[in-house]
């Protein structure tokens, strides 16, 4: 499937050449666009729903910094024994962000590395690594490119530079990078993906992405019944503007998942249709539906083999307002990984939401809630499936300028009775703080 991305890719611009030499004028005397520019709605775009209030949007600066986070959690699971085992974990992330927007180009990157260490469990002392890459060209007026990377390398899958932001809440349907979540293993997980898209006329939009996924756990002793996973993809869409704040159209969209690639537990083929519709009730308030069939294809290393069709739904919202914002989702689909080793039918709902209480109080809350079960026949004993919950809350305080404190408390509650792992200790509560210092300088000036 990733020849028809290729192919797509190089239509697209065979297309592009035609019609910037053919009769119609895209770029006037003034140098500006003779249509105005189409939107790429989130059924499609793979871009998350921002949940920064409207006082904290910035662009074109560089940020540098550090962060100290101190946490406690009541479930070090560790060799899943049959009692929680406490403990407390101290890291420091140095970090610097870019944000750059140009007439042609937006892009901003996030990086912090960073050093774990645990005050018992020093088996779990860990160099962490956390990046996030969002970049967006125009290559002509009316061909964009995108690309979109996350990396996060950490010994315990709760503990990020920001719990709150990692992720974003997204409405496009895909692979979940994490189902299940080993709250102390030394891990990896990286999402990328590249999208380009096309505005051939003035109404009317082509697009074509590939997208991949890893997630690694380094000492499989750590994480009994978990496993690795891999996945690639490719998606094809066309969007059409039916007024100034409405879009329709329609995407397919193929993943390749694979369940312990180093002995192939799994392999699972997914191909989905979905018709969607998004409308802009204002700038910054958005609504997006999309649904429609969806084929799965599993083979598993027993030699079992099956397959079948199911509804696929996807549901978001997003709403970013001057001291407050809003996000959240809803899907439905069969999907893959993310530590499981069986093909599931996924249902799953998440939300975020900032408010800014006053000029030197925040509040942030996350919430997410996954159930997932097997597809394959009833006689697996996987197909018992599980679920988990997970939700965040922190309050943000400026000590000065500069200087920011946060505290924050996480709940997370996981139910899958054939995961060692999580069977005897399925609940964790943890609550950290962190002290940070950020110093911002403007781009270009």
């Amino acid at each position: 499937m990733m020849k028809l991305v290729c192919l797509c890719l190089q239509l697209l611009v065979a297309i592009s050449a035609w019609s910037q030499t053919g009769a119609q004028t895209i770029v006037n005397s003034s140098g500006t666009t003779g249509e105005s520019q189409m939107q790429t709605p989130p059924p499609v775009s793979g871009e998350a729903y921002s949940t920064t209030v409207g006082s904290q949007v910035r662009s074109n600066y560089l940020r540098f910094g550090w962060s100290m986070n101190s946490a406690y959690s009541d479930n070090i699971l560790g060799d899943a024994g049959s009692k929680p085992v406490s403990d407390a974990s101290y890291t420091i992330w140095p970090t610097i962000a870019i944000d750059e927007v140009t007439s042609r180009m937006r892009w901003t990157l996030d990086y912090s590395p960073g050093f774990t260490v645990y005050q018992h469990t020093n088996s779990f002392d860990h160099v962490d690594q956390n990046m996030a890459l969002d970049f967006h060209y125009r290559l002509s007026p009316h061909i964009t490119a995108s690309v979109r990377d996350t990396l996060h390398k950490v010994s315990n899958a709760l503990n990020q530079p920001d719990p709150l932001s990692d992720g974003g809440i997204s409405g496009l349907p895909q692979a979940p990078t994490t189902a299940v979540f080993a709250t102390a293993a030394n891990q990896i997980s990286n999402q990328g993906s590249v999208e380009l898209t096309y505005q051939f006329s003035r109404n009317g939009m082509l697009g074509a992405a590939g997208s991949s996924t890893i997630l690694h756990y380094f000492d499989r002793a750590q994480v009994p019944g978990l496993y690795d996973s891999t996945s690639s993809g490719s998606s094809v869409f066309y969007n059409h503007r039916l007024s100034e704040r409405q879009y329709a159209g329609a995407n397919y969209q193929y993943l390749r998942i694979l369940a312990d690639p180093d002995n192939s537990l799994s392999l699972t083929h997914t191909h989905s249709l979905l018709f969607f519709y998004t409308i802009y009730v204002k700038p910054h308030l958005s609504f997006s539906v999309s649904a429609g069939p969806q084929h799965f294809d599993v083979v598993e290393l027993s030699y079992m083999a099956y397959r079948g069709w199911s509804p696929a739904v996807t549901a978001s919202m997003g709403w970013q307002g001057r001291r407050t914002s809003f996000a959240a989702s809803y899907a439905q689909l069969v999907s893959a990984g993310g530590g499981l080793a069986d093909a599931f039918k996924s249902k799953s709902a998440s939300g975020s939401a900032s408010w800014q209480l006053a000029r030197s109080w925040q509040v942030g809350s996350g919430a997410s809630y996954g159930i997932n079960k097997s597809v394959g026949p009833s006689t697996s004993s996987s197909n018992l499936g599980g679920h988990s919950i997970l939700g965040t809350v922190a309050v943000q305080h400026p000590l000065s300028e500069h200087l920011n404190v946060e505290v924050g408390y996480t709940r997370l509650h996981q139910s899958y009775s054939v995961i060692p792992l999580i069977s005897s200790a399925p609940d964790c509560n943890r609550e950290f703080v962190t002290i940070s210092y950020q110093f911002a300088r403007p781009l270009g000036r």
